[in-house]
């Protein structure tokens, strides 16, 4: 009887200390559900900002585009209201060259005919004295070819500037810019001076 009084608070005693020291090694286990530690949650940085990939072709083809068909790489860039102005301006210079062009014809086959003999031409008139004189229809139609040569090189730079402004966009569609750079101003109270300074932050994230 003595004997089972003495092993009874033993076995009990170590039936506590395993269960104590089971759930002490299962707490201290973390779990895939518990949060991160303070410490490491800290200094682990997840960038959650999706980037598209660069199309680093997508320049070479807007230009390719808007070389074979003026407004081609504006549409391929998606700036449509660009369009419009390709061809107004296109347009305009083509329209320029072709009427100094036609005026042109007109003086150059007047002043053909007065080298051929005859004054019925439409600047001559009815009366003995010609409206516009020989020199005149020279001088005319110097002034006419400039026109036309000034008319056809500014369809040209338009046309050159049509397959840059493409290339250019193209660029700029794929410029990223998100939170990781920034460029923001701040206000910033100066307690020395009891003034506010205004100023510019630049942020960049790696």
């Amino acid at each position: 009887m003595p004997n089972k009084r003495i092993y009874t608070p033993f076995f009990i005693l170590c039936f506590v200390s395993f269960f104590g020291f089971s759930q002490t090694e299962t707490d201290s286990i973390p779990t895939t559900n518990d949060p991160l530690p303070a410490a490491i949650s800290n200094d682990v940085v997840i960038d959650t900002i999706v980037r598209k990939p660069l199309n680093i072709l997508a320049p070479a083809k807007a230009a390719f585009y808007s070389a074979i068909l003026p407004g081609l790489g504006q549409a391929y860039n998606k700036k449509y209201w660009k369009i419009p102005i390709v061809y107004a301006a296109i347009g305009t210079g083509i329209y320029i060259y072709l009427d100094n062009d036609k005026v042109y014809n007109r003086y150059r086959d007047a002043y053909k005919s007065r080298l051929a003999g005859f004054t019925n031409d439409e600047f001559y008139g009815d009366g003995p004295t010609p409206k516009v004189s020989s020199e005149g229809l020279i001088r005319a139609q110097n002034t006419l070819r400039r026109n036309k040569e000034l008319a056809l090189l500014i369809t040209f730079g338009l046309y050159a500037l049509n397959i840059i402004d493409a290339n250019v966009d193209a660029h700029l569609l794929q410029y990223n810019l998100d939170e990781n750079l920034a460029l923001k101003p701040h206000f910033k109270y100066n307690e020395q001076e009891n003034s506010t300074d205004l100023g510019v932050t630049l942020n960049f994230k790696f």
